[in-house]
């Protein structure tokens, strides 16, 4: 009955006409931001937050998170059509959603997309509504021992990325481990593979570097396609959006990889330091092991994109519960957030659900309004967005580098970056001709310093005592999954060796016994 009375007085907020029509700008503003490579969330937050000063807290609140999870739905847009993330939590998306698009089903990945979002976003406002106090609760009793376990089972889950090829997974996550270290010592200030620039010293930032492993890295690929091939842009017919609904078969099959990665979102996006991008990281690796069709994943399979784009959806509305029940921002993002309720005289903390209760559940109903305008919004500008796919490489090809760069230095507005997207794009573009996948290796950057961080806080809390990690429950459950991943592709190899030794010497024994059987006195 609580729930119920709570709910009213979220609606009666977010029913507003001001609140649904700032609700509105945020998720266009956010769709049309996500969308532009390398822009994202940040920018536009940190742009338009000024622009919220005079307005009621609850609405600026409701704008500023519409810009957050709209980014979201753009940001595939581009991941799914041209191989270039919009922002940072679609980049695994690309993986399957362009496959696709080079196949001629544009239309369906970029409907999955929307759908897949919907319903983890839906998935993860139900879990908020219910569980935001008992989650706020679990996320507190994970410390960085908690930490250094989950990231340590996501970098390991990384080699399933590459299919069948679990040694090239592991060397692309080892490369991107090095990555992630490049810059100054947290603790003795010394500088890490920083090759004598200045600019390195505060490390790479994951835009330029995801920028050039996927979205120079195919630009070089199709420049070098182009140049093979006189081809004309492939035609596209006009797409209508009855023509989008998968067949049920289809959509009985992503029942499950939506469930499983609205589950691993929510979960990622509660923990504080996390946020959408691991999320859809943990997220792909782990459908990859679950999923039936887990080896065709890469190649343009729709679990592969519906399930990281369930769960960057999951996770943007779960980073809500740490920042407002905590008061501990879940990401960069959220800082801002934070920062902005405290300029609009907003706490945040234990007590802000019981004492500020307009507030938050009008930005809860307000998350399931601005989801489905997204969906509406989204939905019939599918048609346009394929038709993107019609324009000629000589045109299309200098506009994605012009966004390309232009993203790259609004990171930090420097022209460094520029040249850092550039170095990774090369580098892509031999990796890919060489066979190796860069998925992982963006894994290993974004995850490689979390481990290190959470394992040097362990270390250092336990005074170099290795078995803290057999006393805290939840780290050690962790830590077997995470052994279960390594010994179970090895247990399950060696087992088939096995069978294949013990079928040649069946075939040999029976090819001797037929070898002497004694011949027929006909015969003779």
């Amino acid at each position: 009955m609580e729930l119920l009375s709570n709910l009213a007085l979220g609606a009666q907020v977010a029913f507003q006409a001001d609140a649904l029509l700032f609700c509105f700008i945020g998720v266009t503003l956010g769709t049309l931001i996500g969308a532009l490579p390398g822009i994202g969330p940040l920018a536009a937050i940190s742009v338009c937050l000024p622009l919220t000063f005079g307005m009621e807290p609850t609405v600026a609140l409701i704008m500023l998170a519409g810009i957050f999870y709209g980014a979201q739905y753009g940001g595939s847009i581009a991941s799914i059509l041209l191989n270039l993330p919009g922002t940072p939590s679609t980049a695994i998306t690309a993986l399957d959603g362009y496959p696709m698009a080079q196949k001629g089903r544009a239309g369906l990945a970029l409907f999955i997309n929307a759908f897949a979002s919907f319903c983890g976003s839906s998935i993860s406002i139900l879990l908020l509504m219910f569980f935001a106090p008992f989650i706020a609760a679990i996320a507190l009793k994970f410390h960085s021992t908690e930490y250094f376990a989950i990231m340590l089972l996501g970098l390991v889950s990384a080699a399933t990325l590459s299919g069948g090829a679990p040694v090239k997974s592991l060397i692309m996550v080892l490369f991107g481990l090095l990555l992630g270290v490049v810059g100054l010592d947290s603790n003795s200030g010394t500088a890490r593979f920083t090759l004598g620039f200045l600019e390195l010293s505060d490390g790479l930032s994951l835009i330029p570097v995801a920028m050039g492993l996927f979205g120079v890295a195919e630009v070089l690929m199709k420049m070098e396609a182009a140049r093979k091939s006189d081809a004309s842009p492939a035609k596209v017919e006009r797409v209508r959006l009855a023509d989008l609904i998968p067949e049920r078969s289809i959509l009985r099959k992503l029942v499950a990889p939506i469930l499983r990665g609205a589950s691993v979102g929510a979960v990622i996006g509660a923990l504080p330091g996390a946020g959408p991008t691991v999320a859809s990281l943990m997220a792909y690796s782990f459908e990859k092991q679950t999923n039936k069709a887990g080896d065709k994943f890469g190649t343009g399979e729709p679990a592969g994109v519906a399930a990281p784009e369930a769960a960057n959806n999951a996770a943007v509305q779960t980073a809500f519960i740490p920042t407002l029940g905590l008061g501990i921002p879940g990401d960069v993002v959220m800082a801002v957030l934070l920062g902005a309720m405290m300029m609009h005289g907003i706490v945040p903390g234990p007590r802000f659900i019981p004492t500020e209760p307009e507030v938050f559940w009008g930005l809860v109903i307000s998350f399931w309004l601005g989801n489905v305008m997204l969906l509406m919004l989204n939905l019939p500008m599918i048609g346009v967005f394929v038709r993107l796919l019609s324009v000629p490489a000589s045109i299309l090809l200098p506009i994605i580098v012009f966004f390309i760069c232009m993203g790259s230095y609004s990171v930090a507005n420097n022209p460094f970056d520029i040249y850092v997207t550039l170095f990774f794009g090369v580098l892509g573009y031999f990796l890919v001709k060489s066979g190796f996948s860069p998925a992982p290796v963006l894994l290993g950057f974004v995850l490689g310093p979390l481990v290190e961080d959470n394992l040097r806080r362990t270390m250092t809390i336990a005074r170099g005592d290795a078995t803290v990690f057999l006393d805290r429950p939840i780290a050690l459950v962790l830590l077997i999954m995470t052994a279960l991943v390594v010994l179970l592709p090895i247990g399950r190899a060696v087992m088939k060796m096995l069978a294949e030794r013990r079928a040649g010497r069946d075939g040999d024994a029976g090819s001797k016994s037929v070898l002497m059987q004694p011949v027929p006195d006909s015969e003779q």
